[in-house]
């Protein structure tokens, strides 16, 4: 397993990290056993990963009880990061939501506290110095943002330093190339990707559209009448994905292996990358995720994934937002 530094930090995180939402059960993930949670935990870390990644809003705080319990004997061999929910982004709310998910962590700090989701009704200004309060007190040692786009980082770095942006980035969704992407590598602000198999499409799970799931097929690539989870209002991409699967799925058989583990590969190949966070909801499919750290991708190999989704990226456009379409993108 590979280990990088965020920022000018002394946090060394490992180049694949544990994503862990699943771990809250609930209606969106169906039954999750806390057993098999503590044990996939276990096994992330005899595995090498030493990054977790959770967040107040999973479960209600019950992913971040779940990841306490599991790490609380070897807190000082791990890095947990989680995050303030928008709603909590007021200097007073930031800092009880702190408290509280260090209360459920079983942990005396957080080693990467980030803001889930802008709140523009709060000043930028506001949430920075509760965020560097808590850092003098020791609560937290480093501070992050998720789903920023590049006006928003703009304001986020004129308010406070920041380390890390967690964004929705795979083979089959590149919006934030554009611009996120060349902003947070020329402000060495480190980029964590969440939802590095796009919903299991990169897995070579489903060969057609029609094999997906209706209750995941609302986010973008799919038509708005896929799903009534869809509120995106696009026709959706479905020839344009499907087709970029199908080139995936060749380069990946003459390679000799498992499509997630090459499309997680290609990310840990791309410049400006600190962490590809997977999820897991037992050690089996722990073991299978992250054989991708151990793959090295030729540059020729990597440029032909990269142009199989070339003519998709240029349909998703630069909008990172996988749920919602351009009008009511909740990036800026």
């Amino acid at each position: 397993m590979k280990y990088d530094l965020l920022g000018e930090a002394s946090v060394k995180i490992s180049a694949i990290g544990m994503g862990c939402w699943a771990f809250a059960g609930g209606a969106y993930w169906g039954t999750q056993e806390e057993k098999d949670s503590i044990d996939t935990i276990n096994a992330a870390m005899h595995a090498g990963i030493n990054f977790f990644d959770t967040a107040e809003m999973y479960g209600d705080g019950k992913s971040e009880e779940v990841v306490g319990k599991a790490l609380q004997h070897c807190r000082s061999q791990v890095v947990i990061a989680t995050k303030a929910a928008s709603s909590n982004l007021s200097h007073e709310k930031l800092i009880k939501a702190c408290e509280q998910s260090l209360k459920r962590l079983k942990t005396d700090y957080i080693d990467l506290y980030q803001i889930h989701w802008p709140n523009r009704e709060v000043p930028f200004e506001e949430t920075a110095k509760a965020l560097e309060l808590l850092v003098q007190q020791g609560k937290v040692r480093t501070v992050g943002v998720c789903n920023f786009g590049a006006l928003d980082m703009e304001s986020i770095l004129k308010a406070t330093s920041i380390v890390s942006n967690q964004l929705p980035y795979s083979l089959l969704w590149r919006a934030i190339e554009g611009e996120i992407l060349p902003q947070c590598i020329n402000k060495d602000v480190g980029i964590l990707c969440y939802s590095p198999l796009s919903q299991g499409l990169l897995t070579g799970k489903y060969k057609s559209v029609e094999e997906v799931p209706a209750g995941i097929a609302g986010t973008r690539y799919y038509s708005k009448e896929r799903s009534a989870n869809a509120r995106h209002g696009e026709s959706g991409l479905e020839t344009e994905t499907f087709d970029a699967i199908d080139k995936i799925r060749k380069i990946c058989e003459r390679l000799g292996k498992p499509m997630g583990n090459i499309a997680v590969a290609w990310l840990l190949a791309q410049k400006g990358i600190k962490s590809v966070l997977v999820g897991a909801r037992t050690p089996k499919q722990l073991h299978e995720n992250i054989k991708a750290g151990s793959i090295i991708l030729g540059d020729d190999v990597i440029k032909a994934l990269s142009d199989a989704t070339l003519e998709l990226k240029q349909k998703v456009g630069n909008n990172p937002d996988m749920w919602e379409g351009k009008q009511k993108s909740r990036f800026q």
